[in-house]
């Protein structure tokens, strides 16, 4: 399932939301240039998650990293997936929130994503990169704030697809469901690189029980 788009208005101009998306594609623009220089690879370990550094050699640089690499993509659509939930669900997140307290939430919600990952591999020495975590606590705090929402997706059946219109707590229902599987499933097996199951895991977690302390004197529509 793909979301495309949701039908709750927002009061005003999402800034945080589209600003939060700039930066990415920013830091993505950087990230061309850094593989045509060939220090890609440097960048992903000093601004990424390294959850060996985190358990064995904590310092200010690698607690810096756990912000820095909510704006690091491994690929073209690794950062356009991304964006499209982001856009999606996050701008009616800052709508409820306002836009400081959104800040902080995703800022907040991406660091605890990437402290799930390090405790499900604290050994590992592949550095863990993405917006992906951050998002799942929007998509977290989304379910929270609109539970009857309904989204326009794009179901793949087969070779095929269409269009429908389904309840937003079973879209992301289903994605949580899919993240927690293929985490439990990825225990005892070797990682070369690939999804950071946890981050998302404890990132939509953690979306699902801060939201209301960022929506405490809000306005709800």
């Amino acid at each position: 399932m793909l979301p495309l788009r949701d039908f709750i208005p927002t009061r005003r101009f999402p800034v945080l939301t589209v600003g939060i998306i700039i930066v990415n594609i920013i830091a993505f623009a950087y990230e061309l240039l850094a593989e045509a220089s060939g220090t890609l690879e440097q960048t992903f370990y000093t601004m990424g998650v390294v959850p060996f550094d985190v358990t064995h050699d904590f310092g200010l640089a690698v607690a810096f990293s756990f912000v820095t690499s909510m704006f690091l993509h491994g690929g073209f659509m690794h950062i356009a997936g991304n964006m499209l939930y982001l856009w999606i669900f996050g701008n009616n997140v800052e709508d409820s929130m306002g836009r400081g307290r959104f800040l902080v939430f995703y800022l907040m919600t991406g660091s605890i994503a990437s402290a799930a990952q390090v405790l499900a591999s604290p050994n590992s020495r592949l550095p863990s990169i993405g917006a992906s975590g951050a998002i799942a606590g929007v998509l977290g705090a989304y379910i929270v704030l609109f539970p009857r929402a309904r989204v326009q997706t794009l179901v793949f059946l087969g070779y095929f697809a269409r269009m429908a219109q389904l309840p937003a707590l079973l879209v992301l229902g289903f994605w949580f469901v899919l993240q927690l599987l293929s985490g439990l499933m990825s225990f005892g097996v070797a990682q070369m690189g690939g999804v950071a199951w946890f981050a998302h895991v404890g990132g939509f977690v953690a979306g699902l029980l801060l939201v209301r302390l960022f929506t405490l004197g809000r306005r709800q529509s």
